[in-house]
């Protein structure tokens, strides 16, 4: 297939169990590619969320101030076809030695860091013993007051979450997983076998989500989606909207599309089943809650200006606006 020249591709077992059958079903979308991959969209970008823009060594992205991103691994146990970071990934593995110890200098240099979230690749795709390392350089440094890993692995890969595994998260005292699921059918019986896993260590445990066109953009997979993670102690708590990589277009909504589906979720889920739907300001400028408060139409039927964090304004195309 030609996308696999250009992207790549990889299914676990689990993922394979739980595919349905046909394109349509939501997770085969979600893993196995299709010819409209190969269209690419003017607005669309190899590094549409700037990681590159706001990297000071090789490794490390430091786009706030309290707060790093450490891409230890280039490795994931699955390629989504709508990976933000799908130029990157799988293109090299473990990040090397020496630029793990100079991202590790710059961290333990830089005292306004208290948050390190470690990313990639999947950073749970090491192995136990250099995730154990890893983590105890970490939590020898004393201003780091929460490490947060960002991982598909307890879904995908559930046998991966094992004693040894925890432990070696547990090495810090705040530690994090942020589990990125984006439909119920993912949460095989494994899968929550893995999170209770994570739970009963004493390990908190949040979603992610991405809203993908003709996989969970209506109200009521959403709503299933978010009370079987509730149901397994897995607070929601982002639901991206879909970032403007390359050949993505097919799974992106509308921003209208979104706020009004999160509309939808108001009064028939609970509080604590509630992400936050946020958009990363293509560029690096980071990320914004979708609210009246950050994006306000500019009378151009889709084009929204975006206020970030520092209150720098931006322009924002839905794909109806191209």
């Amino acid at each position: 297939m030609a996308v696999a020249r250009d992207f790549r591709i990889r299914v676990t077992p689990e993922m394979h169990h739980a595919m349905g059958n046909g394109p349509g079903d939501p997770v085969v979308a979600q893993f196995v590619p299709t010819a409209a991959e190969r269209i690419t969209r003017p607005e669309e970008r190899t590094d549409p969320i700037g990681d590159r823009v706001h990297s000071p060594v090789p490794g490390l992205t430091h786009r706030y101030p309290d707060r790093v991103i450490l891409h230890v691994t280039q490795t994931c146990d699955v390629y989504c076809r709508f990976c933000f970071r799908r130029e990157t990934v799988g293109a090299d593995g473990p990040l090397s030695p020496a630029a793990l110890t100079e991202a590790l200098a710059y961290i333990a240099a830089t005292p306004a860091v208290r948050e390190v979230i470690l990313t990639g690749g999947d950073p749970m795709t090491l192995s136990p013993r250099r995730l154990n390392a890893l983590m105890g350089d970490l939590a020898a440094i004393p201003h780091l007051d929460v490490i947060r890993l960002h991982s598909r692995v307890p879904v995908v890969a559930p046998q991966r979450i094992t004693a040894e595994m925890t432990a070696a998260l547990a090495r810090h005292p705040a530690t994090f997983v942020v589990v990125h699921t984006n439909h119920a059918q993912e949460l095989t019986a494994a899968a929550r076998e893995a999170l209770a896993r994570l739970a009963q260590a004493g390990i908190p445990l949040l979603s992610q989500s991405v809203l993908l066109k003709g996989i969970n953009d209506d109200a009521d997979t959403l709503a299933t989606l978010f009370r079987t993670l509730t149901a397994a102690r897995v607070k929601p708590y982002y639901l991206h909207h879909c970032d403007l990589a390359r050949g993505t277009g097919h799974f992106r909504t509308t921003i209208a599309a979104g706020q009004a589906l999160m509309a939808a979720l108001r009064g028939r889920l609970s509080g604590i089943a509630i992400p936050t739907y946020v958009l990363d300001i293509p560029g690096g400028y980071g990320k914004v809650p979708v609210t009246a408060d950050h994006i306000t139409p500019t009378g151009t039927p889709g084009l929204y200006r975006v206020r970030d964090w520092q209150g720098g304004l931006h322009d924002y195309a839905d794909p109806t606006a191209s």
